[in-house]
C-alpha cells in the first residue's frame, strides 16, 4: 500500500476538515451550522502545461486551508485516512485567519 501520493499536473490532494458536531460542554450542533466545505492542502502537483509546453504553477501551496465546492473531487483512501483530489481550477479560494 502506498504511503504518500504526489498528484500529477494541476491536481491538489486535500484532507477535508470535519467540523465538531458538539461543543466542549456537550451541546449538539445542528448539521447545517457546522457545514463549511474546507480542507487542508496535503500535496500539490507540479502544474499543467500550456500550448508552448511551459508549466503553469498551481495556485495553492501545501499547508494552506482552502474552500471547496460542495460536489466534485475524487475520493482517495491512503491507509486509514480519506483524502480528495481536486483540480486547481475547482478550488474556490483560500481561507485565512
Amino acid at each position: 500500500m502506498a504511503k504518500r501520493l504526489i498528484p500529477t499536473l494541476n491536481r491538489v490532494l486535500i484532507e477535508k476538515i470535519v467540523p465538531p458536531s458538539k461543543t466542549n460542554t456537550g451541546i449538539l450542533l445542528p448539521e447545517k451550522t457546522t457545514k463549511l466545505n474546507s480542507g487542508k492542502v496535503v500535496a500539490v502537483g507540479p502544474g499543467a502545461r500550456d500550448k508552448d509546453g511551459k508549466t503553469i504553477p498551481v495556485s495553492v501551496k501545501e499547508g494552506e486551508t482552502v474552500l471547496l465546492p460542495e460536489y466534485g473531487g475524487t475520493e482517495v483512501k491512503l491507509g486509514e485516512k480519506e483524502y480528495h483530489l481536486y483540480r486547481d481550477e475547482d478550488i474556490l479560494g483560500t481561507l485565512h485567519d
